[in-house]
């Protein structure tokens, strides 16, 4: 019986530093945006480009008051350019929740818009060293949305933000395809507005 109990103990604290170390690597992710501009918002820390400009960025996002309504969060005024796209994407967020009734009010995760559709694909295959089959993904370790520039679009920016709150919502996780069903409609419902 001492043994049965050892050895379990000795494949449990395997698992534990395995995981630990496959998040630390995940953790040490060169993916390009160290100097990278920063923009902050309730629900996510965004990264881009120095040469990006914020105005395309607010402007492929395409945020309407009608959006505004639907997620229950009015577009108030703001201060600078920054603030007002970190109020488009929490609208945005707010709006995916609702689609999915699903809410996460304390959620806070990260956005990395990446320069080109080329820069997405070589983090992608330096994370899972597969070729990238999509335009955009989500990284449940890091907490992190990666998007190209040239597909950054409300649609798109929704189907990941609700891969998102899938993630944090459920405490057993979907399957993948039951997932990508999930985030397909919040794409579905956001293009069809």
């Amino acid at each position: 019986m001492l043994f049965v109990r050892r050895r379990y103990t000795i494949i449990v604290a395997s698992l534990i530093i395995f995981f630990l170390r496959a998040g630390l690597s995940f953790a040490a992710v060169d993916d390009g945006f160290g100097r990278a501009k920063k923009v902050q918002g309730e629900h996510f820390i965004v990264y881009y480009a120095p040469q990006v400009e914020l105005s395309s960025l607010k402007r492929h996002l395409d945020i309407s008051s009608m959006d505004a309504f639907l997620a229950g969060k009015p577009i108030e005024k703001k201060d600078s350019a920054e603030e007002e796209f970190a109020q488009m994407l929490d609208i945005l967020f707010m709006r995916s929740c609702d689609i999915l009734d699903m809410y996460l009010y304390s959620y806070q995760g990260k956005i990395k818009i990446c320069r080109n559709f080329a820069h997405l694909k070589r983090i992608y295959k330096h994370l899972f060293d597969k070729e990238l089959e999509t335009l955009a993904f989500y990284v449940h370790e890091l907490n992190t949305i990666y998007i190209s520039l040239d597909d950054f679009k409300r649609e798109i920016v929704g189907h990941e933000m609700a891969h998102a709150v899938i993630s944090h919502y459920f405490v057993v996780l979907p399957s993948v395809k039951v997932q990508e069903v999930l985030a397909g409609y919040v794409e579905y419902q956001l293009r069809k507005n």
